[in-house]
């Protein structure tokens, strides 16, 4: 699978997740959205959650498109990329600046998160791998994102982080 970023560049170079994975050539950074690609565009404001069943839409879905860009830019109207639009369910940050926050993840953490639920899970350990912090990642987050892995669709994807935000 394909890992593209529409990069902003308003973080820090020195911890950006996204510089780091296109210096191993393990993604491939864009500058503006029409140069990126169309693939699952993974974006927090998105209606619907990904689920295993969006790697079976087509030729676009053979690529996942991040936005890197600052938390505190990080509006709806900035994801205007082209293709399907998923949001990721719950998971815990391992990096060391978000350690254990649900849902702020880095670039690395969200391609990471959603290629297990794809079931490409040797592919996030591949890139996690350039991390220190990256096997954390993986096990902070194992159970759901096995559980995720295993649903049939974004509504079950949805029961599931429901049974972790009640508990």
């Amino acid at each position: 699978m394909e890992l593209h970023v529409r990069y902003e560049g308003d973080d820090d170079p020195d911890k950006c997740s996204a510089r780091k994975l296109a210096r191993f050539d393990l993604a491939d950074l864009h500058r503006s959205p029409r140069a990126t690609p169309a693939g699952i565009v993974l974006d927090p404001h998105a209606d619907r959650a990904l689920s295993p069943t969006d790697a079976d839409g087509g030729a676009a879905t053979d690529r996942l498109i991040a936005l890197d860009c600052s938390w505190e830019t990080a509006e709806a109207e900035a994801f205007r990329l082209d293709g399907p639009h998923r949001s990721l369910p719950f998971l815990v940050a391992a990096n060391p600046v978000n350690y254990g926050t649900p849902f702020q993840l880095t670039t690395v953490e969200a391609f990471a998160g959603a290629l297990c639920i794809l079931g490409h899970r040797d592919h996030a350990e591949t890139v996690l791998s350039k991390f220190r912090w990256g096997h954390t990642f993986l096990e902070l987050n194992d159970e759901p994102l096995r559980r995720y892995a295993d649903c049939t669709d974004s509504t079950d994807v949805l029961d599931v982080q429901d049974d972790y935000l009640e508990a």
